[in-house]
């Protein structure tokens, strides 16, 4: 059994179903920025490096594994052209469109407030469902800091709060699985400054990847095996949540 999806790209638009572990659940999937503002830009060689091409490529491999397990999934953010990518330096565009076919605006506010309206239309459609709101972005700060990855949700948000510790928690054992010479330092710590968090119905973990300015981060990017682990990892936490 499958599925086709155009917006996966050419390559990955044939979506195996491996069972239906997510059977019930409905997922909102927004990575950053987009459209006429690509976020932040880490320099690598001569080469810019934007953040929301990143972002989108780690949240639409995301998508691809969460239908796989048999979910309901909503990309609010949209590049109908880029699909999934598997080049290291992802070129910037501007035509990505606001879920479910909306120019995105410009102005930072506006964007964000176009994002929570969609989200909590769906939210409304299905109101007995376990639904869980996840948006994805790529941390800028000095060069020489590197970060690992880490978690925001509301502080009133128990539901919330318990979602971004499943994530992690799977962050933690796969590191030591995968990279048991370094010890994981991503953190899960509450938000409720940041406005989709603020504003959005569903439960909301907002998901920083990385420092896009440092060199050792900016692998955690450039590999496409390793923006598939991100997705990867995020699902598996995702499960675990869902199933408890």
């Amino acid at each position: 059994m499958s599925k086709t999806l155009a917006i996966m790209g050419r390559r990955y638009a044939t979506i195996p179903i491996l069972d239906d572990q997510l059977k019930g659940a409905v997922y909102y999937l927004a990575s950053g920025h987009g459209g006429p503002d690509p976020g932040a830009i880490g320099k690598y060689g001569s080469q810019r490096l934007p953040e929301d091409e990143y972002a989108y490529d780690v949240t639409i491999r995301l998508a691809r594994v969460l239908i796989q397990h048999g979910a309901t999934v909503y990309m609010i953010v949209q590049d109908r052209n880029d699909g999934i990518r598997d080049g290291a330096v992802l070129p910037i565009d501007y035509d990505e469109r606001a879920y479910p076919n909306q120019a995105i605006p410009l102005d930072q506010t506006t964007r964000l407030r176009q994002t929570t309206t969609a989200v909590n239309r769906q939210f409304a459609n299905h109101k007995e469902r376990y639904q869980r709101f996840v948006t994805i972005h790529v941390d800028s700060r000095s060069k020489g800091e590197k970060i690992d990855v880490f978690f925001y949700h509301h502080p009133q948000s128990k539901v919330g709060l318990r979602l971004a510790r499943h994530i992690h928690r799977m962050f933690q054992a796969n590191y030591k699985r995968y990279r048991p010479a370094r010890p994981y330092m991503g953190r899960v710590s509450s938000r409720g400054s940041l406005y989709v968090i603020r504003n959005s119905q569903p439960p909301t973990v907002f998901i920083e990847l990385g420092n896009i300015q440092n060199q050792l981060d900016q692998r955690r990017f450039l590999l496409a095996e390793n923006r598939q682990a991100l997705a990867n990892w995020l699902c598996q936490g995702m499960l675990v949540d869902y199933k408890k």
